[in-house]
């Protein structure tokens, strides 16, 4: 199966390629304990922001730039040790299939996470050879919600913003792919989705390939 010439598909990552939020979710609270730190609504303070943001919101403003890196660094190496060799059962189900068949087609990955977790997914679960592409938020003026990093993804692929379809997991990220014009499918994996084009609780949805058959570019 075949993605029609003229569009591209790109990827978020945590939620959407892999299923690492409640890990992630899980790091965070083991870090911040050893830290001496107890926080509430960890879920709802991480979902689709960068590591300094959420580092900020939990520690406060007063930490310089090398502290702040240093806590979001500590906290991701901790993820990975977590995650480590069993990297591949935390797949999206069907992501790896999906990627395989439209392989011929542009295809980005554009994520807030960190550039070493991109790395470590990809390479860890063996798909980094399907991306064209990689956008982090650290290489934009603007993580997500913003649109820099799909609208960075969409000039690399050389494709327009609006024959993009955008993969996503969070409010957070849909709101950038709308703001860039692209195409939304919205994964389902923790939470309902609004603003989408559609809406897949994984890659084996039966909706999907029908959905994608049907779409052409502007």
């Amino acid at each position: 199966m075949s993605l029609a010439n003229g569009l591209a598909l790109i990827f978020d990552l945590d939620g959407v390629i892999v299923d690492s939020m409640p890990l992630h979710t899980q790091a965070w609270r083991e870090y911040l304990s050893r830290c001496g730190i107890e926080c509430t609504a960890i879920e709802a303070r991480m979902h689709g922001r960068r590591n300094e943001e959420i580092v900020r919101d939990i520690f406060g403003d007063h930490l310089s730039a090398e502290e702040n890196f240093t806590h979001g660094a500590a906290k991701e190496q901790l993820f990975r040790e977590m995650m480590g060799p069993r990297i591949r059962s935390y797949l999206v189900p069907g992501v790896a299939e999906f990627l395989e068949r439209y392989r011929a087609a542009p295809i980005g990955v554009a994520s807030n996470a960190e550039p070493a977790n991109i790395d470590f997914v990809l390479d860890g679960a063996g798909v980094r050879q399907y991306f064209r592409v990689l956008v982090n938020g650290m290489q934009v003026r603007h993580a997500k919600p913003y649109p820099d990093v799909y609208l960075k993804a969409s000039d690399e692929l050389g494709v327009a913003p609006g024959n993009c379809i955008v993969f996503e997991d969070s409010p957070t990220g849909v709101q950038a792919a709308r703001a860039a014009g692209a195409r939304v499918v919205g994964v389902e994996t923790h939470e309902p989705l609004n603003d989408v084009d559609l809406r897949v609780t994984d890659f084996h949805a039966p909706a999907l390939n029908a959905w994608m058959a049907e779409q052409q570019p502007a």
